[in-house]
């Protein structure tokens, strides 16, 4: 059994839905805690700095868009959003807002595990099985005035500290610290995400769009991460790349 450490706060209004995710998720290895009303959600994922948030989207109180947008300048950890709805705008949205993925619901409890599983990967730093990651002695990037520091889990644009979300910083990290090299959506989803990309999820569109202007990059004429046509994403690095033992 795997285990996990930190506390998963389930936001659900649907009372019996949540305890028996929570039962499932607690038979794993995992600690879970249950939030039924969204206009106390905020508060208490701000308050108790939980492992990780599964929040619905269709919630009493305050909606999980709304519950997004408030904790995310206050919380660090990720955002994984459930919904109901098969509209991509909201998936989209969720995806603005700062949520670090998605499931649609009713979702199989095992697929459930295993997306709470790899965001925890993530966020934590552990690696992921896949051919292209970077050997661990890896952890800086400059690219003229862009730095990126894996073990801060930061990055800035000359003197400024440059605001990425958990999911954000992963992909800027998977993209530079591959530069040079062509990596598909395939590629992309199998490192982050630990899952085989079923061709309709834009959420990795969605990112790299934030991502662009944030580095510096021209949306409309991208120099850094370059969009390449029926095969995925280019990052192209001009400068040395500095390791850190």
């Amino acid at each position: 059994m795997e285990q996990q450490t930190g506390q998963i706060l389930i936001v659900e209004d649907d009372q019996r839905l949540a305890e028996l995710t929570r039962e499932y998720l607690e038979i794993n290895g995992l600690q879970v805690a249950i939030e039924s009303d969204g206009g106390r959600a905020a508060a208490r994922i701000i308050a108790e700095q939980p492992a990780l948030v599964v929040l619905d989207l269709m919630l009493p109180g305050e909606d999980g868009l709304s519950i997004c947008r408030t904790v995310r300048g206050a919380y660090a950890g990720p955002i994984l959003m459930l919904t109901a709805r098969t509209d991509d705008m909201d998936q989209v949205l969720g995806l603005e807002m700062g949520a670090d993925d998605y499931v649609g619901k009713p979702v199989r409890p095992q697929v459930l595990l295993a997306r709470i599983r790899a965001l925890l990967r993530r966020h934590t730093g552990s690696p992921a099985s896949s051919p292209v990651q970077l050997p661990p002695a890896l952890r800086r990037l400059q690219f003229g005035a862009l730095l990126i520091d894996n073990a801060l889990r930061e990055a800035w644009l000359g003197e400024r500290s440059i605001e990425l979300t958990s999911a954000e910083f992963d992909l800027l990290w998977l993209l530079a610290a591959n530069a040079g090299r062509i990596l598909s959506r395939e590629e992309i989803f199998s490192a982050l995400r630990g899952i085989e990309y079923d061709g309709q999820d834009r959420s990795i569109d969605v990112r790299i769009s934030h991502i662009r202007p944030k580095i510096g990059d021209d949306p409309e004429r991208p120099r850094l991460i370059k969009t390449v046509r029926g095969k995925g994403y280019l990052f192209v690095g001009e400068a040395a790349l500095e390791r850190v033992e």
